[in-house]
């Protein structure tokens, strides 16, 4: 901000101009994404500040504060006086800011280049910045501090500058859906440097429910990450507070969206602000992680969207899942609360270090934080932060929340036979089925990063076992972990990869049964069409041996729930030794349809019966996430700021029914300030759609372009397209001036909006 005309209360005071420079200072504080207007600066470097005089100082002291929340206070570090020359006086509080001429400076002159400097443990928020000069004391300015992981002194300092740029800056992302066995990438608009969003995480923390019941204690628990962090974990979620986000895991979605359709965090914080800070309708894991991403970038905490699949929801604590099926092979619930196996789940790791666990550092680095309601911590709904480390090697006793991690992505998987007459027979002992394939999106590219080895040590492997015992027992008696890793320990079990259970017998694991069976796919899966797989059976017995085969296929929603019956088939087989024997399963379109409509994915499950030897039950399940029909959009062209740019969507209905209710939804940072929703009139059968649509990008860089594809069949299609927006040649167009141009058109060919591209 420059002050280049003074009031008039500015008379008779020495202090005749100042200028923050906040082109410059935002763009070396790596902030001029967010704003070139508002002075927004990182703690532990410095800013440049122009003060000039009416007169030289000749000598006169200076005195500078700089305060931040309503109860500012040396001993809590939100009050710092600080002088020029710094000389004058010997700071006392807790977090000491400086100030000093730079090489350019003129005090003779009367004309001062300051560079001013907010200590690394400095609490981040807002901040008003004061100059005393004998009996005249003004206001400066008021900035926004944020964490600084360029700085090695900032608790989140991370030392890889490609890190920093993917971790930090980049405002496009991948968070990962579906299930082990198909994994599918959903792009993610972070948008954290919208120019609002400064205010809006602002008033996030200011909302928490610390800050309201002591706002000068949480002022000053600012300077933590560690405390930051958790506070922004419970206020994602809108479970205690006035949090961002309500979560729902069914539907109806009224009075909402269901949580598919969001596609950037921004769009959702927007809403929540400009409600009054109610919370946005609807949620689910993946959204509560995005949108937490997005708000610990902006503050400046490095971190990522991390997605486990098969990940367990403990809740007896016993690291071990039990799930039950009857003699039909159909899940069924016995117990609740029940313990349960989600597709997946989506948390967020960040970058921090934790001198509260360990002062030499063995902790430090990533941290689970988890967003998403499932359990209180401290009696909130919130996770973490969670050391990774302290995972791999269960220790489990460490805050914040490790033992729940840890089941997350080690437990155990059981399951029972329900039988008629209401006993329970044990048909499978698992100890990898939990904590598959834990994935982020790679540094610098589209790519798939596996992280799984950073949680736990590879499954069926000695020190595996170990750790598990480890954790189950909470032995810390023993060594904590962190010993020999050599890959002398990754010895396979012994005993032939047999588990040890309680009563000390033997219990054959899924790789060495009497009858080995699998499913195989016929055809990819897709959404619209007939999902065809095979169920292959092989007998280890000797003769050839009749068995019972139950197939079940129920819609199940994404965290484990099933949701409706799809078919079920019962069959008789007669299995010769050691050959394959397949059984074919057609799920047709119209029979999951509907289901499928309201659901994430489609559990296939087995039961074979062999009645001729004791405990002759087998079960094998898949878990059958569909890929969506196809669909594209594309720019045409060169993108360039404030000039119009064309784009367009294609997709065809695969089906042979109309397709109803059908609406493209548009959004991308920088490309759009708010989603563009478009209806679409009916497609009959083969019907090939083509919208072409134009837009007027704002900011310059690599941006992500999204359409979402809605209808009475297929739920939230989604493509995208990355758009490198160049910096304008043109002047713009404003706004208003176009509100009159007509709306995007769509039908059977391309049809141009208009023919003049916007230039000055």
């Amino acid at each position: 901000m420059c002050y280049r005309s003074m009031p008039r209360r500015w008379e008779r005071s020495i202090f005749q101009d100042v200028d923050f420079h906040p082109k410059i200072n935002n763009t070396e504080h790596r902030t001029s994404e967010i704003s070139e207007r508002q002075l927004i600066v990182r703690r532990g470097q410095a800013f440049t500040v122009t003060l000039t005089l009416n007169r030289a100082l000749n000598g006169e002291p200076l005195m500078f504060t700089a305060r931040t929340g309503k109860h500012a206070s040396e001993d809590r570090g939100t009050l710092s006086d600080f002088y020029l020359p710094e000389s004058v006086s010997l700071p006392t509080a807790k977090a000491v800011w400086r100030v000093a001429h730079n090489s350019s400076s003129s005090p003779a002159e009367g004309i001062l280049k300051l560079a001013i400097l907010p200590p690394p443990e400095t609490p981040i928020g807002k901040w008003n910045l004061m100059v005393k000069h004998g009996d005249h004391d003004r206001h400066l300015a008021t900035l926004t501090l944020l964490f600084n992981p360029w700085c090695p002194d900032d608790a989140v300092f991370l030392d890889d500058e490609d890190q920093r740029q993917e971790y930090v800056m980049n405002e496009q992302g991948i968070v990962y859906k579906g299930s082990g066995n198909y994994i599918s990438p959903k792009l993610w608009d972070y948008g954290q440097f919208e120019e609002d969003m400064t205010k809006i995480c602002l008033k996030l923390l200011d909302l928490n429910l610390k800050h309201l019941a002591d706002p000068a204690d949480d002022d000053s628990a600012r300077c933590n990450v560690v405390y930051v962090s958790r506070v922004v974990s419970a206020m994602i979620n809108s479970y205690d507070d006035r949090g961002v986000i309500a979560g729902k895991w069914e539907e109806p979605y009224d009075n909402g969206v269901p949580p598919t359709h969001w596609n950037g965090s921004h769009a959702i914080l927007t809403k929540w602000l400009q409600s009054g800070c109610h919370p946005v309708k609807y949620g689910q894991c993946w959204v509560f992680a995005a949108v937490m991403c997005s708000v610990l970038r902006l503050l400046g905490i490095p971190c990522r969207t991390v997605t486990n699949f098969n990940s367990a929801h403990d809740t007896n604590k016993n690291l071990t899942i039990e799930k039950y099926y009857d003699n039909k092979g159909v899940p069924v619930l016995v117990k609740e609360p029940e313990d349960s196996i989600w597709n997946f789940h989506v948390w967020v790791e960040a970058w921090m270090k934790r001198p509260d666990l360990a002062a030499d550092g063995s902790y430090d680095g990533w941290q689970v934080l988890d967003p998403t309601p499932q359990e209180k911590s401290n009696g909130v709904f919130c996770l973490g932060p969670a050391s990774v480390k302290a995972i791999l090697n269960g220790n489990v006793d460490l805050t914040y929340d490790n033992p729940f991690v840890f089941a997350e992505v080690n437990a155990d998987h059981v399951v029972w036979l329900v039988n008629k007459d209401g006993s329970q027979t044990k048909i499978l002992s698992n100890t990898n089925t939990v904590g598959q394939n834990i994935s982020t999106k790679a540094v610098g590219s589209l790519m798939r990063s596996d992280l799984t080895n950073t949680y736990k040590y590879r499954e069926g492997t000695w020190k595996e076992r170990s750790v598990f015992d480890h954790a189950r027992n909470r032995d810390y008696s023993e060594a904590d972990g962190s010993g020999d890793t050599d890959e002398d320990d990754d010895e396979a079990v012994k005993d032939g990869g047999k588990k040890t259970d309680e009563n000390g017998g033997k219990e054959p694991t899924p790789d060495d049964p009497q009858l080995k069976l699998r499913f195989k796919e016929v055809s990819k899966p897709r959404n619209g069409k007939d999902v065809k797989l095979k169920l292959v059976l092989n007998s280890q017995m000797r003769g050839n041996r009749p068995v019972f085969i139950g197939i079940s296929v129920q819609a199940m929603t994404y965290n484990g729930r099933p949701f409706q019956n799809i078919q079920y088939e019962r069959l008789e087989k007669m299995l010769p030794f050691g050959k394959d024997v397949s059984v074919p399963i057609v799920v047709p379109f119209s029979a999951y349809s509907k289901a499928m409509l309201l659901s994430d994915s489609m559990k296939v499950s087995a039961v074979v019966m062999d009645n001729c030897i004791p405990n002759g039950t087998y079960l094998a399940e898949d878990d059958i996430v569909l890929l969506d029909p196809p669909i594209s959009v594309s720019v045409s062209g060169v993108a360039r700021v404030n000039q119009e740019t064309m784009g367009q969507l294609v997709f065809t209905n695969p089906v042979q029914e109309t397709l109803q209710k059908c609406t493209l939804t548009l959004s991308g940072s920088g490309l759009w300030r708010h989603p563009i929703e478009i209806q679409i009139a009916d497609m009959k059968p083969n019907t090939k759609l083509v919208v072409k649509f134009p837009f007027v990008p704002y900011k310059a860089g690599l941006k992500t372009l999204m359409a979402d594809f809605d209808c009475s069949l297929f739920r939230d299609i989604t493509c995208s397209c990355t758009v490198n927006v160049q910096h304008s040649l043109y002047i713009y167009i404003p706004e208003h001036e176009m509100c009159n141009r007509p709306a995007p058109t769509c039908g059977p060919e391309p049809v141009p909006l208009w023919g003049m591209p916007i230039v000055g």
